[in-house]
């Protein structure tokens, strides 16, 4: 995250023409038409572009002015968005670019996903799990999204919800992980967690991670949670330095929702912590809920091929400039 002046530096224009009948049409339809937009549009209409730029790499601010000033001479409407963690109305885009690193892109997919608007993730970080295309190729891998000739990578989201007293209290969507962790340092916290109706256990850890195969490669994989395939609907339970070395991670399927417990008394206070970005801090009895969200992330040139070209860079050590991304922007 950072902490420079947010919002919008300029306004997108409207679509003309017919397109305004597209958008009114996909509204009442709720996105379906909206999923497609890039792809079906003819040569000569608008294109509506959001950029969302983390200007704290150094480069962000030039590759933006690079792509606005190209994008414009092809007759798109751009608008900027300055990544600062907080999500904020960005909807009516028929694509975005995402100028960071990974944690650029997860704030892009918690802000725009629900909107269906896919996500063009360029790395201006280090090693890029997500973030998987270099900046000098931005104009090919946009060209060849327009026409139709580059597949979607639709990744899995995940609701978090909180309970407190019978009411919700936070709820916000996650790309990478959930995590349930003691506020103070090495200290060990209770939690129950269930399945459905299904009881998985009493974990007496630092912390529990639920993690999206997206998120695998991220905090869980440090804590030795399993690399699982980005497409894959699962989700990983994974607990923190537990006190018993019985508990492993455990691979749920993401059509069950999982109900995580806290317990009344513990010796510290427990925080939640979304895609490593959103904290929100957890009382004694509050049920955390997570369940498959109803959006995906839509993410540009991020098939599997580049996931394990990426994921190859790292187990082998070439991590540098734009070689990927972790988890940081």
């Amino acid at each position: 995250m950072n902490g420079e002046q947010t919002g919008f530096y300029q306004a997108a224009g409207g679509a003309a023409g017919c397109c305004s009948c597209w958008w009114a049409l996909a509204g009442f339809l709720g996105f379906g038409l909206l999923l497609d937009y890039g792809y079906s549009c003819a040569r000569g209409v608008t294109v509506k572009v959001l950029l969302i730029i983390n200007t704290q790499k150094p480069a962000a601010t030039a590759l933006a002015a690079e792509i606005r000033r190209a994008l414009d001479e092809k007759g798109c409407r751009t608008a900027l968005h300055s990544f600062n963690g907080a999500a904020v109305e960005t909807g009516g885009f028929d694509v975005a670019f995402s100028l960071g690193g990974d944690g650029t892109v997860l704030f892009a997919a918690r802000t725009i996903a629900a909107f269906g608007t896919p996500i063009i993730p360029l790395n201006l970080g280090t090693l890029g799990f997500i973030a998987s295309v270099h900046p000098s190729r931005w104009l090919e891998v946009y060209t060849k999204w327009h026409e139709g000739k580059l597949s979607v990578s639709e990744r899995l989201m995940l609701d978090v919800r909180v309970e407190r007293d019978g009411g919700t209290v936070f709820t916000l969507p996650c790309l990478n992980d959930a995590v349930i962790s003691a506020s103070g340092i090495a200290k060990t916290i209770r939690l129950d967690a269930w399945t459905e109706d299904t009881h998985i256990g009493s974990y007496r850890s630092d912390g529990l991670i639920a993690a999206t195969p997206t998120g695998s490669t991220a905090y869980s994989s440090s804590a030795g949670g399993p690399i699982i395939d980005p497409e894959i609907e699962a989700v990983i339970l994974n607990p923190i330095c537990p006190f018993t070395m019985m508990y492993r991670p455990i691979v749920l399927p993401a059509g069950r929702p999982i109900t995580i417990k806290i317990a009344m008394e513990q010796r510290s206070e427990v925080l939640l912590t979304i895609d490593g970005q959103v904290t929100e801090p957890l009382e004694g009895g509050d049920l955390v809920v997570i369940r498959r969200s109803g959006n995906k992330a839509r993410l540009v040139a991020c098939d599997r091929a580049a996931f394990y070209n990426a994921l190859h860079s790292k187990l082998t050590g070439a991590v540098g400039e734009n070689a990927g991304g972790g988890r940081d922007a």
